[in-house]
């Protein structure tokens, strides 16, 4: 009986935001398995009791960046850690579509201004800026030319708190054909989603933003899901990997760019997808029984 553990945040006196997390909690323990939601920063969790710790909804990490890498490093330690550690690392910060672009990978072109540095922005077409470090657009923000002096106060903001910003052109393909999720699970393509704009015109980079606005279910055409494996090819050391998403927009050259590219704490859209959860089982159970020996020897 394979020993489970869910690796969450903590939302206090909130309801969970995590719609999947009860969901895959109790199919796991319908398949046998001894599974359980932990908070990623409970001080008192014993994570070598568990065969595999899987990072699921850890969704206050952008926060407490530091404090979480931290934690990811003694949670491998201990037991087997989903997705691994050094792929973990990789991926919290943005600056990882630089390292796409290099291998050959189409993404939206971006530029990073770290503090300290000239805040040269775009002229002649809209763009974006937000941090290399977030998530649920959080200090992300859709500008035009004429709104530079605005934009340069949010970097101002984000430079003072020691976070790197990222400049992108604001592509225009997400206004009529969305925004793409294609997951992965497995090492297997699991099924994709798409939802619309989420940066509308005028909207503060310190607002509250609806992360997923108008979500469906998407069947991604062979050029998507090309692109897609060819950024997951493109992760340093090809890991093994439980689960990815792969965000696409449409370029201007009318094909699929990768957006973004989530391997620590992607929401899976279960709820959207429900036939997916025996297939999402499976994988998690699967990599349950393939513990390193060694995992259990760490410092707690």
């Amino acid at each position: 009986m394979p020993r489970i553990a869910l690796a969450t945040y903590d939302p206090g006196d909130e309801p969970g935001l995590d719609r999947d997390l009860p969901v895959l909690v109790r199919a796991l323990r319908e398949a046998g398995a001894q599974a359980v939601a932990v908070p990623w920063d409970d001080a008192a969790a014993d994570w070598g009791a568990f065969d595999l710790a899987v990072i699921r909804s850890t969704w206050d990490y952008t926060w407490r960046a530091e404090e979480f890498a931290a934690w990811v490093e003694r949670c491998g330690r201990r037991t087997r850690l989903a997705n691994p550690p050094e792929v973990v690392r990789w991926n919290m910060d943005k600056r990882y579509i630089g390292d796409l672009a290099a291998a050959g990978v189409p993404t939206v072109p971006t530029r990073y201004i770290a503090p300290g540095e000239p805040a040269a922005l775009p002229d002649g077409h809209e763009y974006v800026v937000k941090p290399t470090t977030g998530a649920g657009a959080r200090y992300a923000a859709r500008y035009t030319p004429g709104e530079h002096d605005t934009a340069l106060r949010q970097l101002e903001r984000m430079h003072a708190e020691g976070l790197t910003a990222m400049v992108q052109p604001y592509v225009r393909g997400i206004d009529t054909s969305g925004e793409r999720a294609l997951q992965f699970f497995g090492g297997r393509f699991l099924h994709a989603s798409r939802k619309g704009a989420v940066l509308a015109p005028g909207t503060a980079y310190d607002a509250d933003k609806v992360a997923h606005p108008n979500l469906e279910p998407w069947i991604p055409d062979p050029a998507e899901l090309a692109v897609a494996e060819r950024a997951l090819a493109a992760v340093p050391g090809t890991p093994e990997l439980l689960y990815a998403r792969v965000d696409l927009v449409t370029g201007q050259d009318g094909e699929p760019w990768v957006m973004e590219l989530e391997l620590v704490e992607p929401n899976l859209f279960l709820f959207l997808h429900p036939d997916s959860v025996p297939r999402v089982v499976e994988a998690v159970l699967r990599a349950a029984g393939r513990r390193p020996p060694s995992a259990a020897t760490g410092p707690r």
